[in-house]
Parts: C-alpha cells; structure tokens; sequence
C-alpha cells in the first residue's frame, strides 16, 4: 500500500515528517513531494502534475490531502487509479469554485470570528501563527516548522477548481477538533453540504501531523484497510 501525502499551503513536505517514517516502519510505501508552492507559475495543474509524477507507476493508493491540498487530491484522483481519498482538515472544493472564492462561498470569516470569540481570542490584528496553527504543536517542532515557510503563490487561488464532479472514489475527511484555523463547527457545515458524509473526529489542532503523528498514522492506516 502506498501513502501519498500532500501537504498544505506555505508549506513542504517536511510538514509530513513525523508521519512518512511511521507509516514506512508499518510495512507502507510513502511518497511526500514538494508541491511548487512559491512558483508563481504553477496553478492547480502544476500541483497534481507534481503528486502524478511523484507516484510514477506505483499502485494500491491511498492519497492523504491537509488543508489546501484538498483543491489538489481529488485531480490526482482523477488521473490515476486510487483506493480511498482521506481529507485532513481539508478544504472542500465544488466544481467551478476556485480556491480563492471558497472562503466567502462558505462563510469562512464569520465562522472563524465566531469561533475566536467563544473561545476568548482577538478577532481582530495581525495574524499570529503561533496561535492560530501551532498551539498544540510541541515547541521544538514549532521552532523547526519556521524553517520551512514558504510565501505561497496567490496563482493556484485564482482558477476554478476543473472538475465536474467529485471523483468517484471512496472518501474519508478527518475533522481536528482544536483547529482554530477551520473550525469543527463550521467543517462539519461543509462536509455534510459538499460530501454528504459525517467527517470523523479526533483532538488536535490545524496540524496533526506535527501534534499528534502517532494517532494520525493509527487513522489513516485504519481508513487504508478498509479501502
């Protein structure tokens, strides 16, 4: 079985560091690779080229998408043969949407204020990472991710998402409870309306595979077997 691990915006496939060994030390393949997230020039089919092309002639996939990479998965999945889709707080997209249109489409900004002031965090600022994305993540882990920020493109925002339908694999959407980027009450709006499934559930904040690699792996593994 081989994993294919897509990480998010701003970010590399260090993001999955703690994952990949985990899962190969399980008997599983793992491909990770960089996503062209500062190249101005890539867009949405850049990035699925890129996941494509990392997976050569591999079989038995199982493709992992966090956050911004749910944009990207589903044209993965499109192009080569896949057993299970699984979606880690992930966003959702619709045909015709882009990425940069799906914050206003789903009423993201309300939900996340709303969210910030049940739980007693300033709404308004500049935006603290440390507060939004690695409250839960263990401080050396914090200080090594720094490290690998990258100034996402605006480019793959821009077009529409160029599917005209989900594709039509078995899928899976893990919500993070903590997660005060997208939070639980709002996601779990958006997988019943875009997927018209129940997301399962665990603790943990925007980034579970920093925070808590070890049940994240115990997750996916467990989805994998079902596929």
């Amino acid at each position: 079985m081989t994993f294919v691990l897509i990480h998010g915006a701003g970010s590399d496939s260090w993001y999955w560091h703690l994952v990949a060994p985990r899962l190969q030390a399980r008997g599983h393949d793992v491909v990770a690779p960089d996503l062209p997230t500062g190249d101005d020039s890539a867009g949405l089919s850049e990035y699925a080229d890129t996941v494509v092309d990392a997976v050569g002639n591999r079989t038995d996939l199982v493709i992992v998408a966090q956050s911004m990479a749910g944009f990207t998965a589903p044209l993965v999945c499109d192009r080569v043969p896949v057993s299970m889709m699984i979606l880690v707080a992930a966003m959702v997209p619709r045909p015709g949407e882009s990425p940069g249109d799906w914050w206003d489409n789903n009423g993201y900004e309300q939900a996340k204020r709303e969210n910030d002031e049940r739980d007693g965090r300033p709404t308004d600022g500049e935006f603290d990472p440390m507060v939004t994305f690695f409250h839960d993540v263990p401080p050396a882990v914090a200080a090594q991710a720094m490290g690998h920020e990258i100034a996402q493109s605006g480019t793959p925002f821009e077009k529409p998402w160029p599917l005209g339908a989900w594709p039509d694999v078995p899928t899976r959407f893990l919500l993070c409870r903590q997660d005060r980027f997208f939070p639980g009450e709002f996601m779990r709006r958006v997988v019943r309306q875009r997927l018209g499934i129940t997301p399962d559930e665990m603790d943990s904040g925007h980034l579970p595979a920093l925070s808590h690699p070890e049940e994240l792996v115990a997750r996916l593994e467990a989805y994998a077997i079902t596929a």
